[in-house]
C-alpha cells in the first residue's frame, strides 16, 4: 500500500484528500474485498466520504479528480494539487498549492 495526500481544487472548491493505492499483492484481506487489481481508494480528510470507484462521486469534481489521480498516481508526490479546471482544460494556468502560501 501506498498513501498521498492531495489537493483536490476546482472553482470555488478545496478538499482535502489522502488516496491510498490498494491492489491484491497488500494480502488476503484485500484480495477478500475484492481489491485484486491496484485501484485508489480516495478519502475526504475533511469527512466521511470516500469510494474506490471515480464513477462513485456524485459530482464532477470528485469524479474528474479520482479519475485523473489513478491515471497519473506514479507522477503525483504528495502534496500536489489536482485541479480539475487546469485538467478540463477551461483554465490555461494550474492553481498553486494553499500550502505554499502559508
Amino acid at each position: 500500500m501506498e498513501a498521498k495526500t492531495l489537493e483536490v481544487r476546482d472553482k470555488a472548491t478545496f478538499i482535502p484528500v489522502m488516496g491510498v493505492r490498494v491492489s491484491g499483492v497488500d494480502g488476503y484481506l484485500m484480495r477478500r474485498a475484492g481489491f485484486n487489481s491496484a485501484m485508489i481508494y480516495l478519502v475526504h480528510l475533511t469527512g466521511e466520504r470516500c469510494a474506490y470507484d471515480p464513477f462513485t462521486w456524485a459530482d464532477r469534481t470528485m469524479c474528474t479528480a479520482h479519475q485523473f489521480i489513478e491515471k497519473e498516481w506514479d507522477n503525483l508526490q504528495d502534496g500536489d494539487v489536482v485541479d480539475v479546471e487546469f485538467i478540463l482544460g477551461e483554465s490555461s494556468i494550474k492553481k498553486q498549492s494553499e500550502g505554499a502560501m502559508v
